[in-house]
């Protein structure tokens, strides 16, 4: 959707339902990942200062006439004043001209800079066409399929490294598809078709193991054990063979297979907590806890002062529901000036859980300023309500407020969403009225609650707010894409111009938001304009796939007379979300549509 009603703070997920990953991740002990973005390029900081991002990028020697050195320096200047999209253009029509690699690649690193991932793309492609034989550029495809959610793509980027016997780490490509709860089926087909047809494969072990991966993940146990044991045979010197055994064992239920392969595992890398702690699992699974406990104890003697490693042994106790050890791994992280956040969120969890609300109330409190503020927050003031006591979750919320002016209006909106939940909703709207009567231009309140109004049908209401917003602030992109999409997809006859502009507005600020592209598309699509829209709706459902996207881009297609793959978008759709009102809707004006 492009713009979310009501989403102000996230939903209260219980602290002690973490899954086995979670303690991978929160150690960084997982596979080695790729860097999803750009890899090998600098990361691009919010104020660059004045240091020359371009200056790591290769120097351009040869090659050049007078009218290209003068686009060469029109584009030097651009990266210097911190207009990387026209450096970055300007790169790219030299590079087209003189096929020099070296401009595209520096193209490429000026896209980096300038926020605009199709202009990135668009770089980086030129940049492999150019240099067909290096990696980098490969890697970097790679990466932004990966931001975009094109999985399969993303695989197909490496498997070409993996051709040429470049590293191309598809172990880790599998590990992070897990993680993403994406489509596996895919993925797997298509490695198992590249390890059928690659005779001679360097690192044919990497593809045979996320094959395995893949093929667990995905309910072929049989031929994930099968390939897992000739790899132990031929290969038994790799420690990922017998953590994949281990996990699998794990995943299965058969705690004591499990053991047995991580012990092998730690038996072949000694000082790899990973395999304490599937062993850890292991016990606590067989009812061991006091082996469990022993295990970990040896773990934390090893990796002393390590904040991480006992959040992540915390959470797997509490996967267990064995709270008092997790407690007893937590208390000691209390003591200092540099107690992670999330301790005292699972702390207050975990007395929660034990019923002591008060107890919890005081953990939680002290979730400092941050990341886990607000999650802290909303679930003391859940607790409460949970424990009947709303007048005092709101008491409660109003004190933090005065005692965190910088969390001021997350705060506001956390109770108005509390109230809302609670059938409050004379009280939400109260409370929202009367803190912006106190401060009468706060951004987020103003957006709050002109996405009230907008649920309730009062489009005058939200467009006062906005535009409130927007005379303010004439480069707030949401409020701006918000206030378009909202006209263009209500058809209001005299005003799809002004939503157009509206729009592209939001495009010029934030060119990436998949949002503002599907709104972009639609807003075309209203103007009569399919073909100009398609390839906008393109691009939003390949970075955001929502029903909602899914549902403007089948309409698209249906009215270019492309009804094939209109249907079969709709039948994706119907199958991957639970919840699709607007792909229902589609399908009660066009029933053709049903697959």
């Amino acid at each position: 959707m492009p713009f979310s009603p009501c989403a102000m703070t996230p939903p209260r997920s219980h602290a002690l339902g973490h899954g086995w990953r979670h303690g991978l991740v929160a150690l960084g002990l997982g596979a080695t990942l790729l860097l999803a973005g750009c890899q090998g390029l600098p990361t691009p900081a919010a104020d660059p200062g004045p240091s020359d991002p371009l200056a790591s990028a290769p120097p351009i020697e040869q090659g050049l006439d007078a009218e290209s050195l003068s686009s060469l320096l029109l584009a030097e200047f651009a990266g210097q004043r911190g207009d990387y999209r026209r450096a970055s253009r300007e790169y790219l029509e030299m590079a087209e001209r003189h096929g020099l690699p070296a401009l595209a690649e520096r193209a490429t690193l000026a896209a980096r800079f300038s926020n605009d991932p199709s202009l990135l793309e668009e770089s980086v492609s030129r940049w492999q066409r150019l240099a067909p034989e290096a990696d980098a550029p490969i890697r970097l495809l790679a990466g932004l399929a990966l931001q975009r959610g094109d999985w399969t793509q993303a695989l197909e980027q490496r498997l070409r490294l993996a051709e040429r016997g470049s590293q191309a780490d598809l172990t880790g490509l599998v590990e992070l598809a897990l993680e993403a709860g994406t489509d596996l089926v895919p993925l797997r087909e298509r490695l198992a078709t590249f390890l059928d047809e690659a005779d001679d494969l360097a690192q044919r072990h990497d593809a045979a193991l996320a094959l395995a991966m893949l093929e667990t993940a995905t309910g072929q146990t049989q031929r994930a054990d099968a390939r897992l044991t000739v790899l132990a045979d031929e290969h038994p010197e790799l420690p990922a063979v017998w953590f994949t055994r281990a996990q699998l064992a794990l995943d299965a239920g058969n705690a004591r297979r499990a053991r047995d392969a991580a012990q092998r595992g730690l038996e072949i890398a000694p000082g790899d907590p990973r395999f304490v702690l599937q062993l850890a699992q292991a016990e606590l699974a067989l009812g061991n806890v006091a082996a469990a406990e022993a295990r970990t104890d040896a773990l934390l003697e090893s990796h002393a002062g390590g904040h991480e490693l006992r959040l992540a042994l915390a959470r797997l106790y509490l996967e267990g529901g064995h709270l008092e050890p997790a407690r007893r791994l937590l208390l000691p992280l209390t003591g200092g000036d540099d107690t992670p956040p999330a301790v005292f969120h699972l702390l207050g969890a975990i007395a929660e859980e034990e019923g002591e609300v008060d107890n919890a109330l005081l953990y939680y409190r002290q979730v400092p300023p941050g990341s886990e503020f607000v999650r802290a927050r909303l679930s003391a003031a859940q607790m409460l309500i949970d424990d009947d006591r709303l007048m005092d979750a709101r008491a409660f919320l109003r004190t933090e407020r005065l005692r965190h002016e910088e969390h001021y209006s997350d705060l506001v909106a956390l109770e108005v969403e509390l109230l809302e939940e609670q059938g409050r909703t004379e009280a939400a709207t109260a409370l929202l009225d009367r803190e912006l009567e106190r401060t009468p231009n706060d951004e987020q309140l103003l957006y709050l609650r002109a996405m009230r109004a907008w649920q309730a049908g009062d489009l005058e209401g939200m467009e006062r707010d906005l535009g409130r917003i927007i005379e303010r602030n004439p480069e707030h992109a949401t409020a701006l894409n918000a206030l378009g999409y909202t006209l263009a997809d209500l058809d209001i006859p005299g005003r799809l111009e002004e939503a157009r502009e509206l729009i592209e507005r939001a495009h010029a600020l934030d060119p990436g938001n998949a949002a503002i592209l599907d709104s972009l598309g639609w807003v075309y699509f209203r103007l009569g304009n399919a073909e100009r829209a398609l390839p906008w709706l393109e691009r939003a459902y390949a970075a955001m796939p929502d029903q909602e996207v899914a549902a403007h881009l089948a309409e698209v297609l249906w009215a270019l007379d492309r009804r094939d793959e209109a249907r079969a978008l709709v039948e994706e759709a119907l199958e991957r979300f639970e919840e699709h009102p607007v792909v229902d809707d589609l399908l009660e004006r066009i029933p053709e549509l049903a697959p």
